[in-house]
């Protein structure tokens, strides 16, 4: 009788299926134990800290020390103006006009008023005069000269203030022109030919020859540094070598609410001909030298949402997370201040499978 093989079939595949199933138990409850007793190879370093002097590197650019908003003193229409931005101007010289009809006729009857006044001044001294004679030869009173006295001091003082409202008329007049106050650059203009201008209202903006100053924008944790006492170098961004030294010379009292920066302004000792209003230069300045410990970026892990190193037990080579103090970043390397000691050891790489309580198997070292 032939057995059929389709009978067997199965059984052998029930039995490979409970096979199966056994392996897994054994490797869900064996794996865990083998995996802890297997030594992780890492690579080690030892900690050594340091004097490090940090640079600070930012963007800023060349404005003047000294810049003036101009204004006519007096209202009226503008019948010109001479200069546009970027001219080069002289101290004296006429940027803008206005119509001076009304000032000039201010002056006219300023004039008149001082002639009228020397009439009167005139007529005053000669009465003057005559009473003195008549009292000398006893025909006039002493009440009719002294009436001719106050009379002259009267014309006196009259005559004196009808002077002083002709050269305040002058000078009201000689406002009509706007002069530069100084030698100087235009870096802005708002007056316009027949535009009706109010007095103090800015018509032009003049940039000193003189002194320059480096503006840049500072994040504010950057004042929570004990900067070096050394000044700050300054380069042109389009040409390092054409460079400068400068000190800090003011600090916004306040913060920008969009940008979170403070302006710096930093005094420049001498400013090269290339560094022109509005050129762009970098500046760097060192901060007080700090004691920290270099370590590379991979060797940094987490902990709580802090920085964390694997520091090395020797005794039994294993491992344990600990937190922290990191003071910066540069390029591959961060710059630990505290929560580590000298001489101690770090996992420098080779820290993504690792536990606390991990044993090692350390390779002094970088990684390759």
């Amino acid at each position: 009788m032939l057995r059929s093989p389709i009978v067997s079939g199965p059984r052998s595949l029930v039995l490979s299926g409970g096979m199966l199933l056994a392996m897994l138990a054994f490797s869900v409850t064996a794996g865990p134990a083998l995996a802890d007793s297997a030594a992780r190879p890492v690579h080690v370093a030892p900690v050594k800290f340091q004097e490090r002097e940090q640079t600070i590197t930012i963007t800023g650019e060349v404005v003047a020390r000294v810049e003036t908003d101009l204004s006519f003193r007096v209202g009226g229409r503008i019948t010109g103006w001479f200069v546009d931005v970027g001219a080069a101007v002289k101290e004296g010289q006429v940027l803008a006009r206005l119509d001076p009809e009304e000032q000039r006729a201010d002056v006219e009857a300023a004039e008149a008023g001082v002639r009228a006044a020397d009439a009167q001044l005139k007529l005053a001294r000669t009465n003057f005069d005559r009473q003195k004679s008549l009292l000398n030869d006893g025909i006039s009173t002493q009440r009719d000269f002294d009436d001719a006295e106050t009379a002259l001091r009267t014309a006196e003082s009259a005559r004196e203030a009808s002077i002083a409202q002709r050269d305040t008329a002058k000078e009201v007049l000689s406002y009509t022109e706007l002069r530069a106050p100084a030698d100087g650059i235009v870096t802005g203009r708002l007056a316009e030919s027949g535009q009706v201008a109010q007095a103090a209202q800015t018509m032009f903006t003049i940039a000193d020859n003189g002194p320059r100053d480096a503006v840049f924008e500072v994040y504010e944790s950057l004042f929570f540094s004990q900067p070096s006492e050394d000044g700050v170098v300054i380069t042109l961004l389009s040409d390092d070598r054409v460079r400068t030294e400068g000190k800090v010379r003011e600090v916004s009292p306040t913060i920008d609410a969009e940008t979170g920066t403070v302006r710096v302004k930093i005094a420049m000792a001498e400013t090269p001909p290339e560094m022109t209003l509005g050129a762009s230069v970098v500046g760097v300045g060192s901060l007080a030298p700090r004691r920290v410990a270099v370590v590379p970026w991979q060797a940094l892990s987490g902990t709580d949402g802090k920085p964390a190193l694997w520091i090395v037990d020797k005794t039994n080579n294993t491992v344990d997370l600990r937190p922290v103090e990191v003071l910066s970043f540069e390029t591959g390397a961060a710059l630990i201040s505290g929560g580590i000691e000298e001489g101690e050891t770090y996992v420098s790489d080779g820290t993504k499978l690792l536990r606390p309580g991990q044993t090692i198997t350390a390779t002094e070292g970088a990684a390759p």
